[in-house]
C-alpha cells in the first residue's frame, strides 16, 4: 500500500482511482462495509482503490486536552487499511488551518484537483468543510459538475441492532467488556508498542512481564485481560497466549500506566521488540494486595481463568490484524 502524507503533485499512477473518506477510527465492520464498496467499484471500473482520511484525528486538534481515545493510531490503522486491499492511503495534516476550509474548496482543492477521484464513498453521515457545512446531496452535486461519481452506504447495524460505531467500542472497552467490543469491531482490540525496560519485579515472583506504554491510545478499564500477543519478526509474526495487567499497579506503588503482559510457556528476551497486544476477554479489575505473596497467588488463578478462556480460541500462528474473530462456542 503506498502511503501520502498530502495531496499536491500526487502522481498520475495514483490519481482517477476510487476513495473512501473517513476518520475510519477503529476499522470497525461498518467502515469495513464502506471500504469493501469502494473495493467493488474499483474493480467494475478497472481503476485502483483508494482511502482519505486525517491526522491526527480531528477530536484531538478541536479538544487537545481531551483524554486518550483513539481506538487505531495511524500505525495500526494503516495496517488494517493495508490488510483489507486499499492500494492507496491519503492521510492529510488535519490542523486548525484545514478546518477552516469550505466545503467546496475541499472538493475542489483535494478531491478534484488533488486527486483526481473518479468515484467517492462514503458512510450516509458523512459531513465535511467549515463547520460541517457539506453534506451528500452536496457532494453529488458537485460529483457531476466535476466528473465524479458518489455512493453513499447506509449505517449497518450487528446481530443484536447495535450500530458499528467507534463511540460503542470506545465505551464497551471502558467499561471491561472486550467481548463486546471484538464484536462490533470484527477482530480483537489491540494496544501494541515497543516493549520497555521495567523494574523487573515480575521475574522475582516467576511471572515475567513485557511492558508497553499506551502511547496515544484508549485507556480500556483497568484490570487484567487474557490476551494473546503477537510478536514481530520482521515481515513475520508469531502469537502466543497470556495474561496482562493493565493500570497503575498499586500493590507495588506504581504511578505509570501499563500494559504488562505475561506469555505462557515463552522464553526469551523481548526489550525494545514491536508488540501487539489483543484483549480477548477480561478477567477482574486491578486491586491493591497485602504484599508480594498474596499478588502472585492472585496472578497464579489469574494465568489458570486466561488459559482455559484462550483454549477456546483457534489461533493461527499468523493471524492477521482484520480477520474476524475466530470460532468460539457459546458461553
Amino acid at each position: 500500500m503506498q502511503v501520502f502524507r498530502h495531496c499536491d503533485n500526487v502522481p498520475e499512477a495514483f490519481r482517477g482511482t476510487v476513495v473512501a473518506i473517513g476518520n475510519f477510527d477503529g476499522v470497525h465492520r461498518g467502515h469495513q462495509e464502506i471500504i469493501a464498496k469502494a473495493s467493488r467499484l474499483a474493480q467494475e471500473l478497472d481503476c485502483s482503490h483508494a482511502v482519505l482520511t486525517f491526522e491526527p484525528h480531528p477530536r484531538s486538534v478541536f479538544t487537545p486536552n481531551c483524554e486518550p481515545f483513539r481506538l487505531t493510531p495511524f500505525r495500526l490503522k494503516a495496517r488494517l487499511l493495508e490488510s483489507l486491499g486499499v492500494d492507496t492511503l491519503f492521510a492529510l495534516p488535519f490542523d486548525l488551518e484545514f478546518a477552516k476550509q469550505s466545503a467546496e474548496a475541499f472538493v475542489r482543492e483535494i478531491l478534484v484537483e488533488g486527486l483526481g477521484g473518479r468515484y467517492i464513498v462514503v458512510g450516509d453521515n458523512f459531513r465535511f468543510g467549515r463547520g460541517r457545512q457539506g453534506d451528500i446531496s452536496m457532494l453529488e452535486e458537485m460529483g457531476r459538475a466535476n466528473g465524479f461519481g458518489v455512493t453513499s452506504v447506509a449505517l449497518l447495524t450487528s446481530e443484536n441492532e447495535e450500530a458499528f460505531s467507534s463511540s460503542l467500542v470506545r465505551d464497551y472497552l471502558k467499561n471491561g467488556n472486550p467481548t463486546r467490543a471484538a464484536l462490533l469491531l470484527g477482530r480483537y482490540w489491540e494496544i501494541e508498542g515497543r516493549v520497555q525496560s521495567g523494574d523487573r519485579r515480575g521475574r522475582t515472583i516467576g511471572f515475567p512481564t513485557a511492558n508497553i506504554g499506551l502511547g496515544e491510545a484508549l485507556h480500556p478499564a483497568y484490570g487484567v485481560y487474557a490476551v494473546r500477543a503477537g510478536i514481530e519478526n520482521g515481515s513475520k509474526i508469531s502469537w502466543h497466549a497470556g495474561v496482562a495487567n493493565l493500570g497503575l499497579r498499586p500493590t507495588v506503588d506504581g504511578s505509570t500506566l501499563l500494559l504488562e503482559v505475561h506469555l505462557f510457556d515463552f522464553q526469551g528476551d523481548l526489550y525494545g521488540r514491536h508488540i501487539r497486544v489483543a484483549l480477548v476477554d477480561f478477567l477482574r479489575a486491578e486491586q491493591r494486595f497485602d504484599g508480594l505473596d498474596a499478588l502472585k497467588a492472585q496472578i497464579a488463578e489469574d494465568c489458570q481463568r486466561a488459559r482455559a478462556i484462550l483454549k477456546l480460541e483457534s489461533w493461527e500462528a499468523d493471524w492477521p490484524a482484520s480477520a474476524l474473530l475466530p470460532d468460539r462456542p457459546d458461553g
